[in-house]
């Protein structure tokens, strides 16, 4: 009997056939370009020309340029979030630099110029997470907030000069008529990333963000690869800086920030899977052009500019729930598991339709009570480890206490002062519990800011000086909190999307309503109650004073004795014993998120009473706070270590120091910068200590 000879593939097919399969978010990328080009040449003016390209071209090359760096951060296995700091940081640097009277300006001196203070940043962030092995969301955060106090020191609004050879070399024509520089610039980025991932460099990045553990077992210098990361990132962040101090050709601080949201939706875009070892530079350029269109076209089509961060945040969304669409997605898990208990329910076999009472006979003797009770730890060993990281918190508070009263005097003794800390401090205090919550299940919240945004708009517009209006406007305000932190929590937990995209996402989206809503100006103003509630007096003290006290103790309950603490707490030590142990994660993890948000709109409540009215960007100063006193407090950023009374240590540690400065002649950046120190030296000193 003959065997069948069953036809073999040639090697050429099988090799095409993986590179599609590898390259495939790119090639998807490409098309939905393509489509989106033949869109605007149909809803535009005439037909797409030469000028079109080029102008379409140079709006798109700074983004593109600065996600690429992203890119390379994330194949690593890692996020940055200083990349906008660092292009707001090299355009005040070029801007105010350069002479305005010299006839002409080294287009390849400023352009090394700017990648050079680029790299700088990006081995700053690079020494931290490699060598110290410190998390990239934190030191890069905190790196963040560094950058935006140095940009304003150097220049704190727009102006200074950048030299037009610039502008005529980075937005004219490699060819005159046929190809525009923009796409070379671009072009020879990633011809240099072509190379650099056939090196042994590209190598051992691709095998880092796949499995760092791994890749160091069979030889891979981690720590090197993971410093050159950043340092090659930094250098893309900076030369983005270039191009656009070419196009504005003047400086701005904030010219960075708005980057952020469209740098992450750009690379996932592409198909560069989050959490790394997969994707690539090329697919992210196409991602940051079809960005740029899409705005476009809703430009095109008079929709208002206020829906282009609501349609980056939607892009980014759906982008990362195409790109994990598998049999082992989060969601597909999700799904099947939401059958199962469907079945399980029809069948009455679920746990709670069981009858589980004991119905064991359990006599407690007077004896083994007492015994019990003789048996019980002192209170100092009880919480020895909660009093080890929050109790510093404190005895640096004192210091600062002190050196108030030697400084300015009027400290220690004065009612004033210690009512005005406690006031100041309880807008950290509130966002302390949410963040910390958040953080204590090893997440992050970086939708606080527009969360606090929207509330105190929304609260100003509906209440416009009325306290009757407080009464619907408040549950009101509170209700659509927990409907964004509801949102935040069901992205996680049943979409699998990350914590940090995710709630970077719904701060976009927030942004777009809230400038939606206002129309760009914010209307109406806080109610007399609520005024009188941030400023007024009793017996000598505010009001929110005696608001915080009931806090403070509410949140110390909720967190220390009652079952979702312990669950948060379990869920931080770890997400799959706490599902063996019978905590139900997703329900938690979704309180939590609740919990967050509405804690953010408490703050924007608070806010609006405090300053008579509502702002837009009021809540931006509040993102990295909320982090710091958590981590100042003892809270471990990675989950499942940290006591409220340690967060609020932090919390009027920060505030203190605060007043300390406000007294001084030192500027405001001065404080951004040392918020950032302080985070990066608090979870430097509490950081878990690894044995190798």
């Amino acid at each position: 009997m003959k065997e069948a000879i069953l036809p073999s593939r040639p090697p050429g097919s099988i090799s095409l056939r993986r590179a599609l399969t590898r390259n495939r978010g790119a090639l998807v990328a490409a098309v939905v370009l393509a489509i989106l080009l033949l869109i605007v040449d149909w809803v535009g003016a005439g037909p797409l020309t030469y000028f079109d390209v080029s102008f379409l071209s140079s709006g798109g090359a700074t983004s593109a340029l600065a996600a690429i760096g992203q890119t390379i951060v994330v194949l690593s296995g890692g996020f940055d979030l200083s990349a906008g700091a660092v292009i707001s940081l090299v355009n005040v640097v070029l801007a105010s630099s350069m002479d305005p009277m010299a006839p002409t300006a080294s287009v390849a001196l400023w352009s090394l110029a700017g990648i050079g203070v680029g790299m700088a940043v990006g081995a700053f962030n690079g020494f931290f997470i490699a060598v110290l092995r410190m998390q990239p969301i934190v030191v890069t955060l905190s790196t963040m907030f560094i950058l935006q106090g140095v940009t304003l020191l150097v220049m704190d609004k727009p102006g200074g000069f950048v030299a037009p050879d610039l502008g005529a070399f980075y937005l004219g024509d490699a060819i005159e008529g046929w190809l525009p520089m923009p796409l070379v610039v671009i072009g020879v980025v990633l011809l240099l990333w072509l190379w650099l991932k056939g090196t042994r460099f590209g190598t051992a990045l691709y095998a880092v963000g796949s499995d760092a553990d791994s890749a160091a077992a069979v030889g891979v210098n981690v720590m090197l690869t993971q410093f050159l990361v950043y340092v090659i990132a930094g250098g893309c962040y900076g030369l983005a800086g270039v191009f656009i101090s070419a196009q504005t050709g003047s400086g701005d601080p904030l010219v960075g920030n708005p980057l952020l949201l469209s740098m992450f939706a750009a690379v996932v875009v592409g198909g560069t899977r989050l959490g790394g070892g997969q994707g690539g530079p090329v697919g992210t350029v196409f991602g940051a052009y079809i960005l740029m269109l899409v705005v476009n076209i809703l430009l095109v089509l008079n929709v208002s500019a206020y829906y282009a961060t609501i349609a980056e945040g939607t892009i980014l969304i759906m982008a990362v729930l195409a790109g994990s669409i598998s049999q082992g997605s989060v969601l597909a898990v999700q799904l099947r598991a939401a059958r199962a208990r469907l079945a399980a329910w029809r069948a009455g076999m679920l746990p709670s339709q069981l009858d589980m009472v004991d119905h064991r006979l359990r006599i407690a003797t007077p004896e083994r009570a007492g015994n019990a009770a003789a048996s019980r730890p002192a209170f100092h060993i009880r919480h020895a480890e909660a009093l080890r990281y929050a109790l510093p918190a404190y005895i640096c508070l004192l210091v600062i206490v002190v050196v108030t009263q030697f400084w300015l005097g009027r400290a220690i003794l004065n009612p004033g002062y210690w009512n005005s800390l406690l006031v100041l401090s309880s807008f950290l205090a509130v966002l302390a519990l949410g963040q910390g919550t958040v953080i204590l299940t090893g997440g992050l919240d970086l939708s606080v800011p527009w969360t606090i945004g929207i509330s105190g708009i929304i609260l100003a517009g509906m209440v416009n000086g009325s306290d009757a209006a407080l009464v619907y406007a408040l549950p009101m305000v509170l209700l659509m909190a927990v409907a964004i932190g509801f949102a935040n929590g069901v992205g996680i937990v049943f979409l699998g999307i990350s914590p940090i995209v995710m709630t970077l996402a719904m701060n976009g989206i927030l942004q777009g309503f809230s400038l939606l809503y206002s129309q760009g100006t914010p209307a109406g103003f806080s109610s007399p109650m609520l005024r009188w509630f941030m400023t007024g007096r009793v017996a000598g003290a505010t009001p929110v004073v005696l608001f915080l006290i009931v806090f403070v103790t509410a949140a110390v309950l909720l967190l220390s004795r009652t079952p979702f603490g312990r669950r948060v707490y379990g869920i931080g030590n770890g997400v799959r014993a706490a599902q063996l142990s019978g905590v139900p994660v997703e329900k938690t993890l979704i309180l939590v998120y609740m919990l967050s948000a509405a804690c953010s709109a408490i703050v924007g409540i608070m806010l609006t009473g405090f300053s008579g009215q509502a702002s837009l960007g009021m809540g931006d100063e509040y993102l990295l706070p909320s982090i710091a006193v958590v981590v100042v407090g003892g809270a471990l950023i990675t989950g499942g270590r940290g006591h409220y009374l340690g967060m609020l240590g932090g919390v009027l540690l920060l505030t203190a120091l605060q007043m300390l400065l406000a007294g001084t002649t030192l500027p405001y950046a001065t404080r951004a910068i040392l918020y950032g120190l302080v985070v990066l030296g608090a979870v430097m000193a509490l950081r878990e200590r690894h044995v190798n």
